[in-house]
This record gives structure tokens, sequence and C-alpha cells, in this order.
């Protein structure tokens, strides 16, 4: 169930669990500190500028799961990539609509509605792709999340030399908006208690992502520049539990990441031979509160590895610390500072896809690092706590 942070305020980074929804809160909550502004996302690590386009899809074989008034699967999918242009209007984080739904939909009160939106990214609206057969990462988002809030690894890993290709999976995040003006809602939000709701929400996802898959060749200008001989799928709670979903259905997709979500794909007995690496926080260490990556463990019978990040919350993942100063949230005691939250997250993903997608050969992922103290190897290095 939902992950909640230590105020009711802090809904506002956008948290989501594995498996829930929030319900909404019974009045707004107002910032414990004063905000500062509009946040601005961490400069990308990697060597080239970042361009971002927006793709919408439409799978006219598939009924939308959610919403029975359409009869085809509509999908906003983000790409980020890298390009030689430094120049140029930065592509906006969200919309002011977006915006104002997470501010109401997480009670936050005594910001502008349109703060998010007001979020300076690093990556230049619709700037031309560089690079040849870049290999292609899948990026999806936590329950309730849009897509935007996975940007800083996903621009991150654009100037490493990856396309990626974020998803907003219709009608489960608060918003998700069409060219049209169409805003689609969380109609999901009112099945999430229903029994077997996580194991449909992985299925319909990893049918997403197959999807998206299919698409890609001939909907984006620069998809001769993917090589699809080489692509991965990373995901944030219930995004992550889809990766494992995906891998498990489609055999495109060589190597996947878990970013503290609990899973309901079930592996087949003989076992998932392909590389999946668990990164999470200490709700998810070896026998402790979220179960399901002990039982996935034993069946991931390839290159597999379970680091937890002490001091991680759920949110650490995402954009969400690194947007709380500016909606004046004050960290919970303990946690992880949002900046060192960032690093670490895009640290260890680009290790393990520079590994199993570049042939790149990580040292990093092989032993604790006496520079990165926080990410303690399950099963043997970290405990219960």
């Amino acid at each position: 169930m939902r992950h909640l942070l230590a105020a009711a305020a802090a809904l506002a980074v956008l948290a989501a669990s594995a498996c829930s929804a929030p319900a909404p809160p019974r009045s707004a909550a107002t910032p414990s500190a004063a905000p500062t502004g509009p946040a601005t996302l961490p400069a990308p690590t990697g060597p080239h500028p970042v361009g971002s386009t927006a793709l919408y899809l439409k799978d006219t074989a598939r009924p939308d799961p959610w919403n029975l008034d359409a009869d085809a699967r509509e999908l906003k999918v983000t790409l980020w990539y890298p390009t030689e242009e430094r120049n140029g209007q930065r592509a906006p984080y969200m919309t002011p609509k977006e915006s104002q739904l997470a501010m109401r939909r997480y009670g936050i009160a005594g910001v502008p509605d349109d703060m998010l939106s007001r979020t300076r990214t690093n990556a230049i609206k619709d700037a031309e792709p560089t690079g040849r057969r870049l290999p292609l990462v899948v990026l999806s988002p936590g329950f309730t999340n849009p897509m935007s809030t996975l940007t800083s690894l996903a621009e991150d890993l654009a100037s490493r030399g990856y396309v990626v290709a974020g998803i907003d999976h219709t009608y489960e995040s608060y918003a998700t908006t069409f060219p049209d003006g169409r805003i689609a809602e969380c109609l999901a939000c009112d099945s999430d208690s229903d029994p077997g709701f996580g194991a449909g929400l992985v299925a319909g996802r990893a049918a997403d992502v197959s999807f998206v898959l299919d698409q890609l060749p001939a909907k984006w200008d620069g998809t001769d520049r993917i090589d699809r001989s080489r692509i991965a799928m990373v995901g944030q709670s219930i995004g992550g539990a889809s990766a494992m979903a995906t891998m498990v259905n489609d055999s495109r997709v060589r190597a996947g990441i878990d970013m503290d979500g609990t899973t309901y794909a079930r592996i087949p007995k003989n076992g998932l031979s392909r590389p999946f690496m668990f990164l999470g926080s200490a709700r998810h260490v070896p026998g402790g509160p979220a179960p399901t990556w002990d039982r996935d463990w034993k069946l991931l019978t390839g290159w597999k590895r379970w680091i937890v990040l002490t001091g991680a919350e759920h949110t650490s993942f995402t954009d969400g610390p690194l947007l709380a100063d500016a909606l004046g949230i004050s960290p919970a005691a303990g946690a992880l500072p949002a900046a060192r939250a960032a690093e670490l997250t895009r640290t260890y993903v680009a290790a393990f896809l520079d590994q199993h997608l570049k042939a790149r050969r990580q040292p990093l992922l092989d032993k604790p690092s006496a520079r990165h103290p926080e990410a303690k190897f399950c099963p043997a290095a970290c405990g219960q706590s």
C-alpha cells in the first residue's frame, strides 16, 4: 500500500506506491517551509546536449482498459536523445493545467497552481537528434505519476548516448494531455483496491511497452538512430514492476531495472536469464515488509544485482525530492538529500545500462564502493532494517 512520507504535504512531490493511489486529501496541506520558486533540474552528467520531443500513438487493435468508451489505446511517449543543439526553447516539464491537477490531487496549498509547470529542464524541445545505432531505454513511472517525474534520469541517460522513451500510461496518472487539448485523468485510481489490480496493471503496461516498441521504427524521424538489438527498461514503483512483467513477455527487452517497485508478474519456473537489477529503499531489504523481491531473486538466473540505498524513500528515485523546495516541503528526517538521491540513482542506473547495452564492464556493480557508501549489496550485505 501507499508509502506515506512524513507529512501529508509531501504527497506533492508526486509519491506513488507500487499498488495503490492516494485517497484525495480531506483538506489542503500547507507547505512546511518557505517555497523557493520554480525548481531547476540538475544538469545531465554525460557529454552530449539533450533534445526531447513527444509522440502520440494509437493502438487500434486494443481497447483502452480503463476508459470503456474508448475503442483504442492512446499513449503519449516522450523521447529524450543526444543532440548537437545547445540553445533553444527548453522542453516543458508539464503544462500549467497538469500542474494544477497535481496540486489539487495531493492537497497542496500556499504555492501557485502552475509551479510545477515552471520547473526548468535541460532538454531542447524538438532538437535534431544526433548519433547512430544508439541503445534504447524505456522508462515507466509510478502509479498516479506522469512520465515527467522521471525527467532528471531521462535527461542524464540521453546525455550519455541513449535514446529514452518515457511512456505516459493513459488514465493511470492524474493527467495526460493530448494534442487536441483533451486531458485524460486517473480513471484507474477508482479501481486500485480491486482484487488482482496490481497484476492487471503491470500486464497492461507490458502491452503498452510492446506496442511502443512495435511503433518506434515508423513513428519517429530519428528512429534510424536506434539499435533495436539493444533495448532495456527501467521503471519506478509500479513502473519497475512493469519492467519485470515486460521482460517476461517480450524478449526484445534485454535488461531491466525495478526501482523500489513491489512486483506482481510471476517469473516462469525455468527462470529469467536476462540481466535484472533491483534498486530500492529499506522496505525492500531481504525479509522486509515487501517480500516479492525475495521470491523473484531466486528465479533470476542470469546476471543480477539487488542494491538498497540507505536513507532512500520511495520517491528518492524520482524528481520528487528535487521539487520539494519549490513546493516548500521539508525532507523527512534522515532521508537522502535530494541531490545525492538523484546522483546515486543516475550513477547505478547508468552503470547497469552501460554494462549490459554497451558492453562496458562496470566495477561499481561488482562490490560496495567507498564513494557510494549508501549502496548496500543484498542479500548478503544488507539485513533487515
